[in-house]
């Protein structure tokens, strides 16, 4: 039987081994978030400004068979805070009233979904046609289509949302 020292060490060397697997699975991405769409999109490359207008409501099709499905996530994700600080520079208080009175003014006819998980956007995303929403690069499952944001992908240089 195993004294309670060898234990110990076990135990340590196998949170050491598993901190450093989870740190060497992100380093590619270093905390970007993916601008991730169903795979029929008809897309592969988007500008700030064109990722800007999907996710403000401006724009609501892709084409004029594909509307767009806009999936945010919950209060407090650090993928929904990203997004309010680089794409709608907006605070949570302010963003909730953009929404309200978009939909009150019947620019929209709905507002963004919310999801409550990664795996739920995406699971979501490679369901519905025309869906878009962002999840932590390093999240990225198969299914999804991962966007260009101006000709970068998450964990290239230039690539804008950190």
């Amino acid at each position: 039987m195993m004294n309670l020292m060898t234990l110990r060490r076990r135990w340590k060397s196998f949170l050491f081994a598993g901190s450093l697997l989870g740190a060497l699975s992100g380093i590619a991405f270093a905390g970007d978030i993916a601008i991730v769409v169903h795979p029929d999109v008809p897309v592969e490359n988007l500008s700030f400004a064109e990722v800007r207008k999907l996710l403000m409501g401006d724009r609501q099709f892709w084409n004029s068979d594909l509307r767009v499905t806009l999936l945010i996530r919950a209060p407090v994700a650090r993928e929904r805070d990203v997004v309010l600080k680089t794409i709608y520079q907006m605070t949570e208080a302010q963003f909730r009233q953009y929404w309200i009175a978009k939909v009150f003014r019947a620019e929209t006819p709905v507002g963004p979904k919310i999801v409550y998980s990664g795996d739920m956007a995406t699971d979501l995303v490679a369901q519905i046609p025309g869906s878009i929403t962002f999840v932590e690069a390093s999240q990225i499952p198969e299914g999804v289509k991962v966007l260009k944001i101006e000709s970068h992908l998450p964990g290239e240089k230039g690539y804008p949302f950190h």
